[in-house]
């Protein structure tokens, strides 16, 4: 009797701290919504079967419980309720599958005339690559990286003599424009994350990965790495900012081309 109670009093408690709890997510600043879509419907589902299940074996705790000269009685299956219960089950998992399904065919389908930006994760620090005037990014190459090349990018391809290369961590978009994020690692396992944004990807070595969002709104964002990537992890943090498309412009005239660094380096 006490267990039955106890269990139906972590199904009320559960139930309150979900809807009194001030943690919420972060107010969103991409076209994403459909991500915070997809959670509310897993919440749903997830909190109706542990409500159902959670109050059904307190009920059976209850309501079986031994009492003087009951006797049980052994039955081996029952074919009408396992159908129920089988039928419930899968209703569930295609209710939480199938819009995540959806929204992960989006999620990797970038919008034609998406504009590109390539951000590089190393131990522990976020860098970044836009292309220049003729935009296409040059090559790269782990071989070519160096103090001098922290990117790898290929010196005598001359597509990427005018990539603007960003080393300090900041990246500058515009609003309302979709980007595709190209994802590079240049040493371990690293994961893009603005929570702002409701989209992340691994950056995994030897590989390019990425995602793409459209900005929804101005402002100041953090860039977090989600994936445990050494001893400074939870100093590998860069920023994201989301300009107006005149002071994107502005910003970008304040750029660095690969070109010109080298050019400065050589000095």
């Amino acid at each position: 009797m006490l267990v039955a109670l106890i269990m139906a009093l972590v199904v009320v408690g559960s139930l309150v701290f979900h809807f009194l709890s001030p943690w919420r997510p972060t107010q969103i600043a991409s076209n994403w919504g459909f991500i915070d879509d997809t959670l509310s419907l897993t919440f749903i589902v997830t909190t109706i079967g542990f409500v159902a299940v959670i109050l059904f074996m307190s009920y059976c705790l209850y309501r079986f419980r031994h009492q003087s000269g009951r006797r049980s009685t052994y039955e081996p299956e029952n074919r009408r309720l396992e159908l129920l219960l089988g039928g419930i089950t899968t209703l569930a998992v295609i209710l939480l599958l199938a819009p995540g399904l959806s929204v992960w065919g989006s999620f990797i389908t970038p919008p034609e005339g998406a504009m590109e930006v390539e951000a590089v994760g190393a131990q522990w620090s976020w860098s970044f690559r836009l292309p220049g005037a003729d935009n296409q990014f040059g090559a790269t190459d782990v071989r070519f990286i160096d103090a001098a090349n922290a990117l790898g990018v290929n010196p005598a391809d001359p597509k990427g003599r005018d990539d603007l290369i960003i080393s300090n961590g900041e990246l500058h978009l515009p609003e309302g424009k979709p980007v595709k994020v190209l994802l590079r690692s240049i040493d371990v396992l690293h994961d893009f994350y603005v929570p702002e944004l409701r989209a992340k990807m691994d950056l995994v070595p030897g590989m390019e990965t990425y995602f793409w969002f459209t900005p929804t709104k101005t402002g100041q964002f953090e860039i977090l790495c989600v994936a445990y990537c050494g001893i400074g992890h939870a100093q590998m943090r860069g920023a994201l900012f989301i300009d107006s498309e005149s002071d994107y412009r502005n910003w970008l005239a304040a750029q660095k081309s690969f070109a010109q660094l080298r050019k400065a380096e050589a000095f």
